[in-house]
């Protein structure tokens, strides 16, 4: 048995019919094209081979709740229960597999069950004339079980980076084929002596940091928990789910941050941004006051591969600035300034300084009294991924989207994640309080090509 924590039971606290708390990843394959796949039949061999599986599931897919308290083995493991295979009518587009994820996403996972469902989805259009016809994997786990980082490691221990290298066990399995890795992937045990130590060490570093708030509250890019303006993506939820999708080239995002001096994540949100003002504004419900975003930063410092280590950056996003350059240089200072901080502290220290920080936005959530007054507009969060290509027995991925969570008061995500040379945009909104979210995906396109002319303009004048 292992102790949930504080987080853990944050997401089950909060989880209802209309909010439900996992997070999924959208994987699309092509066939493979050197004679694997001659007799037609290769995605219903990958679905053989996870039906008759004899191999039990491995850590965390193992793990059934325990009064809401612990973690406990799954003793009556029923594939049945967890796996689903579907294909899309007349071959279909991308348009109608994000359609099905997104009535799949909107769906509450079973609580007497390990907290997990995987859909192989096949029957999907070719990318372009000449290419192999497309298939998918979409996979959804409770975060109580997992933060961003820990399913991105997931995914690349389940996978294989070689075209030739058969993977025959199911993903739920996937430890079976680490076992010399096990104790690396798996969450260390720690004793309650060692953890009452370590919480009494972080009082007198937090309480610094947070009087330190109060002299720098001026500071342009200082953030407060009272400092967002209420909009339109924080009012209160339904159970439908809009999820909408989108690849770039990585290189478009690296050349604007050099131009710029900043990081690449600072350009991620710029853009972001700006697509999300050009929305609004579409909408005439663009606030006076610049949208704040939460951005989820890891802790993790070791190779585990699950539970949660995380804390949060809150960031200006400078939609009240028509001026992109100016924009990000803002965001680019606001980012500094929690990092500033963060780095003066150790892991233990940021979750307790998170907590004491944020800890009227944590009650507005639990209790859902003020779904329109938030410490934050919406959630914007990039996770790393692989930068080597993946193969599922020798069908290459080509691209992979993180649909997340959303809450009441905060009806808009966007995670992105990236993957070899492209960053892969996932939205995840309220569709019946957010229409056309996905003409956001035109939107990045447009600010990402602005900044790139700023640019450029900017490369000239420098040389």
């Amino acid at each position: 048995m292992r102790l949930l924590t504080a987080v853990d039971q944050l997401f089950l606290l909060l989880e209802s019919r209309k909010q439900p708390m996992h997070v999924g990843g959208l994987f699309l394959f092509e066939l493979p094209q050197d004679g694997q796949n001659e007799d037609g039949d290769f995605v219903n061999q990958l679905v053989q081979q996870m039906q008759t599986a004899t191999v039990p599931p491995s850590f965390p897919f193992n793990q059934v709740l325990d009064r809401l308290v612990f973690w406990k083995e799954d003793e009556e493991f029923d594939v049945e229960h967890h796996f689903r295979h579907v294909a899309l009518p007349n071959p279909g587009r991308v348009r109608e597999l994000l359609m099905y994820i997104s009535k799949e996403h909107s769906r509450l996972l079973d609580r007497a069950m390990p907290l997990w469902e995987c859909h192989i989805i096949e029957g999907i259009l070719p990318e372009s004339e000449g290419r192999p016809e497309r298939f998918a994997l979409y996979f959804k786990i409770h975060h109580s079980l997992v933060d961003g980082v820990a399913a991105m490691r997931l995914v690349e221990k389940s996978l294989s980076q070689s075209p030739t290298e058969p993977v025959s066990l199911p993903i739920w399995s996937l430890i079976a084929r680490h076992r010399k890795s096990v104790d690396k992937l798996l969450p260390a045990d720690r004793s309650i002596t060692s953890i009452l130590k370590e919480q009494l060490s972080t009082i007198k570093p937090v309480f610094t940091e947070l009087l330190d708030n109060f002299k720098h509250g001026d500071d342009e890019g200082y953030v407060g928990t009272f400092d967002a303006p209420m909009s339109i993506l924080n009012q209160r939820i339904s159970a439908s789910r809009r999820i909408a999708a989108q690849s770039y080239d990585m290189q478009r995002f690296r050349v604007i941050a050099d131009a710029f001096e900043v990081n690449v994540n600072d350009v991620v949100l710029a853009v972001c941004a700006g697509a999300l003002r050009r929305y609004l504004l579409s909408m005439n419900a663009l606030p006076t006051k610049p949208l704040i975003g939460f951005v989820p930063m890891s802790l993790r410092c070791d190779e585990s591969a699950s539970g949660n280590q995380i804390s949060f950056l809150m960031a200006n996003l400078g939609t009240h600035l028509d001026d992109p350059a100016k924009r990000l240089q803002l965001i680019y200072k606001s980012m500094n300034s929690g990092k500033r901080r963060f780095r003066r502290m150790n892991k233990a220290q940021i979750i307790n300084y998170s907590a004491i920080a944020y800890a009227w936005e944590g009650i507005n959530v639990l209790t859902g009294l003020f779904p329109r007054k938030q410490a934050f507009n919406l959630i914007i969060s990039n996770v790393p991924g692989s930068k080597k290509p993946l193969y599922w027995n020798g069908a290459p991925l080509k691209a992979l989207y993180p649909a997340s969570i959303i809450v009441d008061g905060q009806a808009l995500n966007i995670t992105l994640s990236s993957y070899q040379d492209k960053i892969e945009f996932c939205i995840t909104a309220c569709s019946k309080l957010l229409p056309h979210v996905q003409d956001m995906l035109g939107l990045l396109e447009e600010e990402l090509i602005l900044l790139e002319g700023i640019s450029e303009a900017k490369t000239v004048a420098a040389n």
